[in-house]
């Protein structure tokens, strides 16, 4: 987990990100845009509103990173790193909404050959430079949305990859047309819309995937498994699940050590389960680990346990004549039923007739009380 410091210096690189693509792609936009048109090219045009598209992904990636980094709040327990995963559905949606509008308007250009454009050969030049620019862009966006674990950020530097390759296409489709095949230009363009639909549902599903609460990848969670066994003390795990929210995960995990160790002992094996999962992966920032003495997930759903009153009243009735005298109780609930340890003085142990009358006490607790196993005696010898 990562304290305050780290918090900010990942929220600075985050936004440091997002401005660096959004100036480039406002530069690259103006110029595509402005040629496309000058030199009557569809793709470039298209190209263009690719890179429009970026430009509106940096905007959202700074408005999330700035409501996502808020601490925790009391309606906000688990943070606002949601408001990333929005904000990736809400780009995924644009970009889809984007490509059908572009696609529109080239089909109806093909509809119509007497519109088809005359592309220059300048721009030839504009897409080259557009390719090395998102080429760039990529790689620096993905070196920050490593260091930070964003998946937001990924999401935006796969999206500039994909305006490199968009351009690329461009790049052949003008040619092909100086070349003498007309529909290259308009086809061209078609390839970069399919390729902005593509990410944008690509961006959609996974983040509504996230939104529904799906489980880390299996083989993550494999290794969280494994991690957790090789802790000393646990015994097995019954019980695994894990969610995502932005670039964490949260994990539920529910651990079975020997019913016979103290209640401290147990959360003391807990707290070891959870400070190693958030030591050994990066992604979980938080765990919650419920003890368990066995596998009880199915044991007690018709069949409610004894509750310690219920215990209680059961060991005043049967053991009436010690019953100022038991100094405590304790209950082990095993199997779908509970055996009953009782702590008695040592001086008790001395009396032969009395403790052949708690056996048979005891014996008769066993035969009346399905729920009940077995009731062990205890004589505890007090030093002075």
């Amino acid at each position: 987990m990562t304290d305050l410091s780290e918090a900010a210096r990942i929220k600075r690189l985050k936004a440091k990100a997002s401005y660096v693509g959004a100036t480039v792609n406002v530069f690259q936009a103006a110029i595509k845009i402005s040629f496309g048109i000058l030199f009557q090219s569809a793709a470039l045009i298209a190209d263009g509103i690719h890179s429009l598209s970026d430009l509106l992904s940096d905007v959202l990636v700074i408005i999330a990173v700035r409501l996502g980094s808020r601490e925790a709040d009391h309606e906000h327990p688990y943070g606002h790193r949601r408001f990333e995963t929005i904000a990736t559905v809400l780009l995924g949606v644009s970009l889809i909404a984007i490509a059908g509008g572009i696609s529109w308007s080239v089909i109806d250009r093909i509809s119509n050959p007497e519109n088809l454009p005359n592309p220059n050969p300048l721009g030839l030049a504009i897409a080259g430079t557009s390719i090395i620019l998102n080429e760039w862009l990529y790689h620096y966006t993905k070196s920050i949305a490593k260091k930070t674990r964003s998946k937001l950020l990924m999401a935006n530097a796969w999206h500039q990859r994909s305006d490199a390759i968009s351009s690329v296409v461009v790049l052949f489709g003008i040619g092909a047309v100086m070349l003498g095949y007309p529909l290259a230009d308009a086809i061209a363009a078609i390839l970069v819309a399919l390729m902005v639909a593509k990410i944008g549902l690509n961006l959609v599903l996974n983040s509504i995937k996230e939104l529904v609460d799906t489980s880390l990848p299996p083989k993550l969670l494999k290794e969280i498994r494994t991690t957790i066994m090789a802790i000393d003390g646990v015994e097995g795990i019954h019980l695994l699940r894990s969610r995502q929210m932005g670039e964490d995960a949260l994990i539920d995990a529910h651990i079975i050590v020997d019913p016979r160790i103290t209640v401290s002992e147990g959360h003391t094996i807990s707290d070891i389960v959870r400070d190693e999962l958030i030591s050994c992966f990066d992604d979980v920032i938080d765990v919650l680990v419920h003890v368990d003495p066995e596998d009880d997930e199915a044991l007690y759903e018709s069949n409610k346990p004894l509750t310690r009153i219920e215990v209680q009243t059961i060991l005043n009735e049967y053991l009436a004549i010690v019953k100022t005298a038991i100094d405590d109780f304790r209950i082990h609930y095993l199997n779908g039923q509970i055996e009953v340890e009782v702590i008695l003085p040592f001086a008790l142990s001395r009396d032969p007739e009395l403790l052949a009358s708690l056996s048979k006490q005891c014996q008769l607790i066993k035969l009346n009380n399905n729920k009940i196993n077995n009731v062990i005696l205890f004589f505890k010898h007090n030093e002075d």
